[in-house]
């Protein structure tokens, strides 16, 4: 998959695809259903299929204090996007000047004239435009009006929309299942195995950890995971803490602790991919690491049956 930056002044073969536009945050079946639109359009004219997201999320542009919400990475979604058979990802810078354009500038500068899209698809919410004017019915004026073809693709779901807004929710609740069932399989936290504390290593169960930026944060507390190394090979069964270790200490910096069961090998400065299947318990303040050890040996016999393993 090939990824470009902006929409001004784009390379002859970087323009003219069929493009999906949303944020794309988690790459949720609604999402899926959309880019099978777009997959849809492009084969039937023969060009590209493309999607376009924006950098920063617009959300963190309105709101640039608001706590970690991103569902993905920027990596593990374009890693996602181009399994779902994108050819073109578009990264829209999201600043002051993008804000300003009008719903007719949008479809005439940046989606015509700067994308050449022949064709355009959204969810049927989708808005665009300063003050978010335009939605799925004024994109389609705009489009016969710029030349290319429209589609909007209805919500997907249970009867309550299938959204990255359900996904936070759930996970923040500790909901491993139905955010698995939204996202049509398990969340994932990615990232740069670090160097903790390496008390974990201490007492039989050293642990990769990861920071996680501006990851959204689920329920603080031990999950049944499984982990895949360098985005490649198989995906490991592994013990997951994710919080701030009151029991060493008071304030530390939040950090994913992946214990990979039955694993030998130093992960230290390797991407690792964690996906949550089963929420076991909240995260506690043990009285002293006896306790704390005990309770963990707990949890990795707990891991092993719901992973089967």
């Amino acid at each position: 998959m090939r990824i470009v930056s902006g929409w001004r002044g784009l390379p002859d073969d970087a323009r003219g695809a069929a493009v999906a536009i949303g944020n794309f945050d988690g790459v949720h079946q609604g999402h899926q259903a959309v880019l099978a639109a777009a997959r849809e359009a492009a084969g039937r004219l023969g060009v590209p299929t493309a999607a376009a997201v924006f950098d920063p999320h617009p959300r963190r542009f309105f709101q640039p204090d608001a706590p970690p919400f991103r569902l993905m990475t920027d990596r593990l979604r374009a890693e996602t996007l181009a399994g779902e058979g994108v050819d073109i990802l578009y990264v829209l810078p999201f600043d002051a000047d993008f804000r300003s354009l009008s719903d007719a500038d949008f479809a005439r500068d940046v989606l015509s004239a700067g994308l050449g899209a022949a064709h355009v698809v959204t969810g049927a919410e989708f808005r665009f435009g300063q003050g978010r004017a335009g939605n799925a019915a004024r994109l389609a004026e705009l489009g016969a009006e710029y030349g290319f073809g429209v589609s909007s693709v209805a919500p997907v779901g249970d009867g309550d929309p299938w959204s990255s807004t359900r996904v936070r929710q759930a996970l923040r609740e500790g909901d491993c299942e139905t955010a698995t069932e939204i996202l049509g399989r398990p969340w994932i936290a990615d990232g740069v195995v670090i160097h903790g504390e390496a008390i974990g290593r201490t007492y039989g169960f050293p642990t990769a950890n990861l920071r996680m930026g501006d990851l959204l944060r689920p329920q603080y507390g031990v999950y049944a995971a499984r982990a895949r190394i360098d985005g490649a090979g198989d995906w490991l069964p592994a013990a997951v803490n994710l919080g701030e270790r009151p029991t060493i200490a008071e304030g530390l910096e939040t950090l994913l602790e992946a214990f990979l069961l039955d694993f030998e090998g130093d992960l230290y400065g390797k991407r690792l991919d964690v996906a949550l299947h089963h929420f076991i318990r909240t995260e506690w303040k043990f009285d002293g690491l006896d306790p704390m050890i005990a309770q963990i040996a707990r949890d990795v016999e707990e891991c092993r049956a719901l992973l089967g393993v």
